[in-house]
């Protein structure tokens, strides 16, 4: 996460243009460029704005008690409280401070963040519950069935799946299921989980309007899981225990449940896993196309303002993320592999 953080503050830093210009729009002038500056710090040294925006991540942060200082500690902008303080230094904890939009008229993109990530990650969810119940499926099925015209069908699909980009599938498939077909499907182009009324009764929630992006975006991960669960469960399937099970006379549809697919899952959940955390940020596309309010399209859109602060905090709660499920996979492997536990 420190190495995700460093690159991402030096990277969107060194981009030509001025934060301060970029905030006051067309109606700048010298002074008020000046108070801008002054006010976020961009009239430091780089080098002292990257450990200013350390400290605003940082639980535990250190802030001056001067009310004139950029850094001085305020409850209501950093929502933590002081701990002590040592001469002209306030030590504080604090939740991490991903500081405010320049677009949203100091909106904090914390909340940006809360009110998007919610709809990314019940998409992300979907798709790949999609991908993994499809997938495992299927790929048990083509290798039960080796060499038939159901592996090799498989095949065809698996290779189809991971050709087409997403951005080409979500067109393809608003345009086809939400446009042409929308009479029969019922389904819309565009939309997202909670729909305003027309009426102006308030939003409700529209699970129509996630069907098609989480179909779109669970075809990749779908192609991937299918061919490894085929490849992993074959691999299983010529081990010596499974020929003991055989000559035991196991059924061969207990040793399958039983002893061959637990084995064979672990390349699988890896896969997911990291497929999984890469929805977080490939969602982007099919989030714009479908017109799905989410972390993804927040993302587009903080690009096209140059929003800064938007983006570098939306890449790091994605990279905080998917650390978080390689851990939780690690723990996995040893939940469904003996062989893999802790002692």
């Amino acid at each position: 996460m420190f190495g995700v953080l460093t690159v991402v503050f030096f990277l969107f830093n060194v981009l030509p243009g001025d934060p301060a210009r970029m905030m006051l729009d067309q109606q700048e002038d010298s002074e008020q460029l000046q108070n801008i500056r002054a006010k976020y710090g961009f009239d430091k040294p780089i080098t002292t704005q990257y450990f200013y925006y350390l400290n605003d991540l940082s639980p535990l942060s250190f802030h001056s008690t001067n009310e004139q200082d950029f850094t001085y500690f305020n409850e209501d902008k950093y929502s933590g409280s002081k701990l002590f303080t040592i001469g002209s230094t306030a030590i504080a904890i604090k939740y991490p401070f991903l500081r405010d939009s320049f677009q949203r008229s100091g909106k904090r993109v914390g909340d940006i963040i809360g009110e998007t990530l919610p709809n990314t990650v019940v998409l992300a969810i979907s798709s790949i519950a999609i991908a993994m119940l499809l997938g495992v499926f299927l790929g048990v099925l083509s290798a039960v069935f080796q060499n038939s015209w159901f592996d090799k069908l498989a095949t065809v699909i698996g290779t189809l799946g991971m050709s087409l980009p997403s951005f080409f599938s979500a067109i393809l498939f608003a345009w086809l299921f939400g446009f042409l077909l929308s009479e029969y499907t019922g389904l819309n182009m565009t939309g997202t989980l909670y729909t305003v009324d027309d009426f102006g009764e308030g939003e409700y929630l529209s699970l129509k309007n996630l069907i098609l992006p989480a179909i779109t975006l669970g075809i990749r991960p779908l192609a991937v899981i299918i061919q490894l669960t085929r490849s992993s469960l074959l691999e299983v399937l010529s081990q010596d225990y499974i020929r003991t099970a055989k000559a035991k006379g196991l059924s061969y549809f207990t040793i399958v449940k039983k002893h061959a697919l637990q084995n064979a899952l672990n390349p699988v959940i890896t896969a997911a896993s990291g497929w999984f955390a890469s929805m977080l940020a490939g969602a982007v596309f099919v989030e714009y196309i479908f017109g799905w309010n989410g972390l993804g399209r927040e993302i587009v859109s903080a690009l096209n303002t140059m929003d800064l602060p938007v983006v570098m905090g939306a890449v790091l709660v994605i990279a905080l993320m998917f650390v978080f499920i390689n851990i939780l996979v690690d723990i996995l492997y040893g939940v469904l592999d003996p062989r893999v536990r802790v002692n």
